[in-house]
């Protein structure tokens, strides 16, 4: 739902009554994660997608028919093996889908207006629905903000709300989107409760280091993966808006001091493109130590060996040292600044999600990754058998 927040937002303005699909779990190959969202107002005008066109049209009369009922509705939607042509996902997977009806009247739409009005102004929040059990509580939700404060309520007792709120808020910290379960009295002993949290975060930064030709294509190619991109150089002549239209930030100040006073967190990227000394080793000295998601550094074979025997002289751990990408990129044979940026940003994707680089022609390795327990591919676009957020089942369940 918070994937199409700015859109929703403006719904919730304008008053419209609407019904919004959320894909909650996913198994085998399917096209969408869960947080995915489709939403369908009392006109029946569409925005979002659950499956990338799979299943939208059957996705659409179940928000239709929630708008007339108000009932919530947890769908499974698979491929069926007897019928190609029957409604379901022909890449082979799974994937659940909670449909919510939020007209003028429904419990939960004053906590859908704040989430949606926190995440369409950048804000941290998290919303949690239970995605699976009694009748009477699907669908049921809370908002929480990043100091655990909350709104609204699951209708259950104290230590339930409690319970999600705290689980809510660790997810939050972390940015993550999935599902956990927990019992009707709050604890996690015989869970019959799935919730379903959804974390809107600001987005990740990329900080690039060395205002060169390179770096503007870097900029360019950070802005389309979703980052806040920052581009830091010690000399103002070269750090310009009129060469970094599109970056978010530009910087002048030497690199390792400005790293030293910014902000940064576990899906930070540190991209070093100077291949100076006099910048880079200052620079990667504060970069190793701290708790970001990728340190990269750009330069020759030749470069690299110098810089890692000056880091080393300069009391950097053979550890520390073990995170540097260093020479940055994947070998792509990439020669122009923006076929450099692809490797680059390639070589960050493949990190962050795990995978190898290799092609997957031929290969055996996994095509999807999730680390929220969805399973992995078998190399063929399927994933062998399992559910992802929190292991929601498959049959279908109204309220």
């Amino acid at each position: 739902m918070l994937d199409i927040a700015d859109e929703l937002n403006r719904w919730m303005e304008e008053g419209r009554d609407f019904a919004v699909a959320t894909v909650v779990a996913v198994a085998g190959s399917a096209p969408r994660s869960p947080g995915a969202a489709l939403a369908v107002d009392s006109r029946g005008v569409v925005i979002g997608s659950v499956s990338g066109g799979c299943v939208e049209a059957a996705v659409y009369d179940l928000c239709t028919q929630a708008l007339q009922d108000g009932g919530t509705v947890l769908e499974r939607f698979g491929y069926s093996a007897e019928d190609a042509f029957a409604v379901g996902l022909t890449c082979g997977g799974s994937i659940e889908v909670l449909v919510t009806p939020v007209t003028a009247d429904a419990p939960g739409r004053k906590v859908f207006e704040a989430a949606l009005s926190a995440a369409a102004r950048g804000e941290p929040a998290a919303v949690a629905r239970v995605a699976r059990g009694p009748a009477g509580l699907l669908g049921r939700a809370l908002l929480v903000h990043p100091d655990g404060s909350y709104e609204g309520g699951l209708d259950g007792p104290p230590e339930l709300d409690r319970t999600a709120v705290a689980e809510t808020r660790a997810m939050l910290d972390a940015g993550r989107t999935g599902a956990f379960a927990v019992s009707e009295s709050g604890s996690r002993c015989a869970a019959v409760l799935t919730l379903f949290v959804e974390s809107s975060v600001p987005p990740p930064r990329m900080i690039v280091f060395g205002a060169i030709d390179f770096a503007a294509a870097l900029v360019r190619t950070g802005k389309f993966l979703g980052y806040h991109v920052t581009v830091c150089d010690a000399r103002p002549v070269f750090a310009t808006r009129v060469r970094f239209p599109e970056a978010d930030d530009i910087v002048v100040d030497w690199p390792h001091r400005y790293l030293q006073r910014t902000g940064t967190d576990g899906r930070t990227v540190l991209c070093v493109l100077t291949h100076d000394a006099k910048f880079d080793i200052p620079l990667l000295q504060e970069a190793l130590r701290l708790p970001v998601a990728f340190v990269g550094a750009m330069g020759s074979r030749r470069t690299h060996e110098d810089r890692n025997r000056r880091l080393r002289e300069a009391g950097v751990t053979d550890s520390e040292l073990a995170r540097l990408h260093s020479p940055i990129g994947l070998d792509l044979g990439a020669r122009t600044p923006e076929e450099t940026a692809l490797s680059i940003a390639a070589e960050i994707v493949a990190a962050r999600r795990g995978g190898t680089g290799a092609p997957l022609t031929g290969s055996r390795s996994p095509i999807h990754r999730d680390g929220d327990g969805g399973g992995e591919s078998n190399g063929n676009g399927e994933r062998n058998e399992g559910e992802a957020g929190g292991g929601i089942a498959g049959e279908r369940a109204v309220a």
